[in-house]
């Protein structure tokens, strides 16, 4: 579980620093790190982009990281109903 929250709190500081960098216009993360990162890292991509908010007028974003924490959801799910 440790390994989780540290790999969403990664993705939650990426979000920041791309916002952060944005706003000096700077040299960015690539929107495909921010959703492979969203992939292994949901929550904290959500957070980041509520907080910062950071690619939420991008429909691609508010899709895939919805669609991303639903997957985590479902895997949750059967994971603790198979150990049971």
């Amino acid at each position: 579980m440790i390994h989780y929250t540290v790999i969403n709190a990664i993705v939650f500081l990426l979000y920041g620093m791309d916002k952060g960098r944005a706003r000096r216009d700077a040299w960015r993360i690539s929107e495909r790190t921010l959703l492979v990162s969203a992939l292994f890292g949901c929550w904290g991509a959500l957070a980041g982009m509520l907080v910062f908010h950071h690619k939420t007028r991008k429909m691609k974003f508010r899709i895939l990281v919805g669609l991303f924490c639903v997957l985590h959801i479902v895997l949750y799910t059967v994971y603790t109903v198979k150990l049971r």
